[in-house]
């Protein structure tokens, strides 16, 4: 890959941390194996429940849990996963693990008011939080211990930059899910960049055939729209339909990969992704709670753990193709 974006700012000093990432299997559909089955110096058995914002059938989320389920049956851990787009609902699920009295929480931040105050309430129950994805800059404000991620802004900015690379003048940023902050960063931070005028489009992300209506519809409006970024892979799949359907010649780039980008990107239909490695960011959380109840250890040194950005294009997506095939990527 082309590498991580970075220009050495203070806030860019964050630690790359990839310790124990390796890829491990057995895991039970709970993520862990029973405790006589544990491997040799794991520990004592724990129970982690990660808790995100996911919205049903976004398989960036998929590979999240890969990840974690990964470290947790190398850690003797039970992993218990749910989520909910909604901050409030998502909030009762994080109440609902304090309750089952888990030994760690893992949880996004995408609504971070939302989750202030049952965060605090496992803060007071002693139970370690670890925060992924989103959320960056609020982690340690709510109690989290450590954040897995990428700065979203930089990455914003990373995706900017490689729009107008590829010749990009006036660009849509297709915003996915309203109130969620790492979103809004990531076109933000693109609109530093980009160089040309970019204007976001909201569209209610659980709802595909509308995500394409809209998309459709603005490039319909407006034939000078000649860019398309899509902040997760799933829409933009739907926006290379939408292109087709209007069409119009719009350029497609995209945050987040699958198996199906990883081939959009080989046969040209979306020109490039940002890369943040969902697999690490689960598989890093399972193992840094183990590693804090086993060791006393905390990773990143105080400062979030990136896991991206980096992009992706034709030139080095087969590189990437055996993992996607396997969903680790």
């Amino acid at each position: 890959m082309r590498g991580v974006f970075a220009r050495g700012t203070s806030r860019r000093l964050a630690v790359l941390a990839a310790a124990g990432l390796l890829a491990l299997s057995a895991c039970s559909s709970e993520g862990g194996k029973k405790s006589e089955e544990a491997p040799e110096g794991a520990g004592p058995r724990l129970k982690i429940a990660m808790v995100t914002h996911s919205a049903p059938g976004d398989t960036f989320w998929d590979i999240v849990q890969k990840g974690a389920k990964a470290a947790a049956a190398k850690d003797n851990v039970e992993f218990l996963y749910s989520a909910d787009p909604d901050g409030g609902k998502q909030a009762q699920l994080v109440q609902a693990a304090i309750d089952k009295k888990v030994d760690g929480i893992i949880v996004t931040l995408a609504k971070p008011d939302a989750m202030k105050d049952v965060l605090a309430r496992a803060t007071a129950a002693k139970i370690p939080v670890v925060s992924i994805n989103s959320g960056q800059g609020e982690s340690a404000k709510l109690g989290a211990i450590a954040h897995f991620g990428q700065d979203e802004s930089i990455a914003g900015e990373a995706a900017g930059a490689e729009m107008a690379r590829i010749g990009s003048k006036k660009a849509l940023c297709v915003i996915h899910e309203q109130g969620n902050v790492g979103l809004e960063d990531r076109c933000a931070g693109a609109k530093k960049t980009f160089g040309g005028q970019m204007e976001n489009l909201f569209v209610q992300g659980s709802n595909m055939p509308e995500v394409k209506s809209s998309i459709t519809a603005k490039l319909q409006a407006d034939g000078g729209i000649d860019g398309i970024l899509t902040l997760g892979a799933p829409f933009a799949a739907t926006a290379v339909d939408s292109v087709k359907e209007a069409g119009a010649k719009a350029k497609i780039g995209t945050f987040d990969l699958n198996k199906d980008l990883i081939a959009s990107i080989t046969s040209g239909a979306i020109v490039f992704a940002v890369d943040q490695q969902p697999y690490v960011q689960g598989y890093g959380a399972v193992d840094q709670l183990w590693l804090l109840r086993n060791n006393g250890n905390v990773l990143g040194g105080g400062r979030p753990v990136l896991t991206g950005p980096a992009i992706v294009t034709k030139q080095n997506a087969g590189q990437l193709e055996a993992f996607a095939n396997r969903g680790t990527r």
